[in-house]
């Protein structure tokens, strides 16, 4: 199964590392990353600019703005997916990521791929070439 690990925290914070404190991180995930491809769990992994970078679309009213659209006190930073057998394997990595940057908050949730042609559901999810 695959999942979603959404890593939150201060996007002020992890702005304001020095070049010391941001290799360090870069070295934290890069340890975890190398752990999980050798296990066969790693799949992409995404840091996302800030969000002072983001573009919102809001459908239903049909305006777009600038920077992200929820006021929140935590940012969504980035993500990892990975392929677990079950919740509790996928716990057990998301823990492993937290200790790497040190997140405020990691929320893991199952991911369904949709393959156009093909559609939900009945499609085994890929294993990482890791």
């Amino acid at each position: 199964m695959l999942y979603a690990v959404l890593i939150y925290d201060l996007e002020s914070e992890v702005g304001n590392l020095n070049e010391r404190e941001l290799d360090k991180l870069i070295t934290n995930h890069e340890r975890v990353q190398q752990r999980l491809a050798a296990e066969k769990k790693l799949g992409p992994v995404v840091r996302l600019l800030p969000t002072t970078a983001a573009t919102t679309l809001k459908q239903r009213e049909n305006v777009i703005v600038d920077g992200p659209f929820a006021e929140t006190k935590e940012q969504l930073l980035g993500f990892y997916m990975i392929d677990c057998a079950s919740q509790e394997e996928a716990m057990q990595a998301a823990k492993l990521i937290g200790g790497a940057c040190n997140a405020r908050t990691l929320e893991v949730r199952p991911v369904q791929l949709f393959y156009p042609g093909i559609g939900l559901g009945k499609v085994e999810p890929a294993r990482s070439a890791g």
